[in-house]
């Protein structure tokens, strides 16, 4: 079998701004929906609650406030990733950084000018830079005086932010994403979409929903017009089983997997399948417009981006052990190991989905979140022998392979989740780390601070070079 990569292909890495950067009142950055979250909180806060949050200075209760210094680490942190042979760095723009309430006119001059010197600095490694406009960063302000993106004023706000840092940064970024998995405004609508408990109705869900495609058609076309950058869209990607053979168990599994392929069927093909929007405006009276669905057929996207942890099993009758998987719960599949956390570990379901998703859209492909959460322990050398997390990326990466080889699906790239250790995005730990490189941080924020190469580091810079 070949299982060679295109000299072309795409490795690198992947973290974003909510979890890496920190200091989110530095340089007058304003707070965002990351910056109230605590450590394995799963609930979405009241209105109460958000204020009260904001008024709390005990930082260490949540970990991305402080994240990893990444505000003032970058340049030796991107020398770490560049020695890997990383071809592409993708990170996120913080909105709050940019304008620290979210409606302003003028953007805040010192947020421009980080992402100015982080993104040079790139170039100058030779990195290809992906930036996500909005990656569960959005600023608090607009939670809390506008009720969310329940609120269409929002388009208005995020294109006038979107503008301004594409037309600042148009002659180093290479490729744009302009949301994190839309999808996941049904999974987590605080950190998704901005709305509070009380505000969490389905009709609340999916007008937020279609004011973030609308927004994500709007800047895509804008970035068609002044740029030659790509553009992609993000879905969440996972595998899903019926936990049995039933009727009903595999009518639910369709049902799920309609539900994570609207994101991509709306921002990739430019419409609503017409079940959908005949539901979406007759059942919940949405304020959807003629004008909004002519803005989805002109701002598709070139690529579709998803990311891939693990696989789940779901059966109407919800019995069995439960497995977790990047904000979706499940049954656990008894023929798959898994991990600390609950997530299993399903190579496989990396290539079927791989085979699912360019039949269905006819777009090439960017694996952009592949990577395994775990606890590593430093010896007494100074070392990281993170066996676990190379041998759970080379399963996934030989199964890429075949999809490439054998199945002649058109892949972009594939970047690893956490090339350096973040906090963990679903359950705010530093002790849950992705990365190849290890940060000397706890989950409250004790620690050096200092960064040590793992064997995944040598490992991963090893395979780039053999490609």
């Amino acid at each position: 079998m070949n299982n060679r990569f295109p000299a072309d292909f795409l490795w690198g890495g992947a973290i974003s701004a909510n979890q890496s950067e920190g200091n989110w009142r530095t340089d007058n950055k304003g707070p965002s929906v990351a910056d109230i979250m605590r450590t394995n909180e799963r609930i979405s806060p009241s209105l109460a609650e958000v204020t009260a949050r904001l008024q709390d200075k005990h930082d260490e209760r949540y970990p991305k406030r402080n994240g990893i210094d990444f505000y003032h680490t970058y340049e030796q942190d991107l020398q770490l990733l560049a020695q890997t042979g990383c071809k592409v760095f993708r990170t996120s723009i913080a909105w709050s950084r940019i304008f620290p309430r979210g409606d302003e006119k003028e953007p805040n001059q010192a947020g421009l000018d980080f992402y100015y010197k982080l993104f040079s600095s790139c170039k100058k490694l030779g990195l290809k830079i992906m930036v996500t406009l909005s990656h569960y960063e959005m600023p608090i302000y607009l939670v809390e005086h506008y009720g969310g993106w329940k609120n269409r004023q929002l388009i208005d706000f995020y294109v006038n932010y979107c503008q301004t840092v594409v037309k600042e940064y148009a002659d180093l970024v290479d490729f744009w994403l302009p949301f994190n998995e839309i999808d996941s405004v049904f999974r987590h609508p605080f950190i998704s979409a901005g709305l509070v408990k009380e505000d969490q109705s389905m009709a609340n869900l999916c007008q937020a929903m279609h004011y973030q495609f609308v927004a994500s058609a709007k800047i895509t076309s804008y970035i068609h017009q002044i740029t030659k950058a790509q553009v992609g869209c993000m879905i969440t990607g996972i595998q899903i089983y019926p936990a049995t053979s039933k009727p009903e168990d595999n009518f639910l599994i369709e049902q799920v997997r309609q539900q994570m392929y609207l994101a991509g069927q709306v921002q990739i093909q430019g419409n609503y399948p017409k079940r959908i929007l005949k539901m979406m405006t007759k059942k919940f009276d949405l304020d959807i417009t003629a004008a909004d669905l002519h803005l989805l057929k002109q701002g598709t996207g070139d690529f579709l981006a998803f990311s891939y942890y693990t696989s789940i099993m779901k059966g109407v009758e919800n019995s069995g052990a439960k497995a977790e998987g990047n904000t979706i719960s499940g049954q656990r599949n008894p023929y798959l190991a898994s991990s600390k956390w609950g997530w299993q570990i399903d190579p496989v379901g990396l290539r079927t989905l791989c085979l699912d998703l360019a039949d269905r859209f006819d777009v090439p492909l960017f694996i952009v979140e592949n990577g395994l959460g775990a606890e590593d322990q430093v010896t007494q050398d100074h070392q990281i022998h993170d066996e676990y997390r190379m041998q759970y990326l080379q399963k996934h990466i030989e199964q890429l392979s075949l999809s490439l080889n054998e199945d002649g699906v058109d892949i972009m790239g594939y970047l690893i989740w956490g090339m350096i250790d973040i906090v963990s995005s679903s359950t705010a730990q530093m002790s849950k780390r992705y990365g190849l490189i290890y940060v000397d941080y706890d989950d409250e924020n004790h620690g050096s601070g200092r960064r040590l190469k793992k064997d995944s580091f040598y490992w991963y810079q090893n395979l780039m070079k053999e490609n």
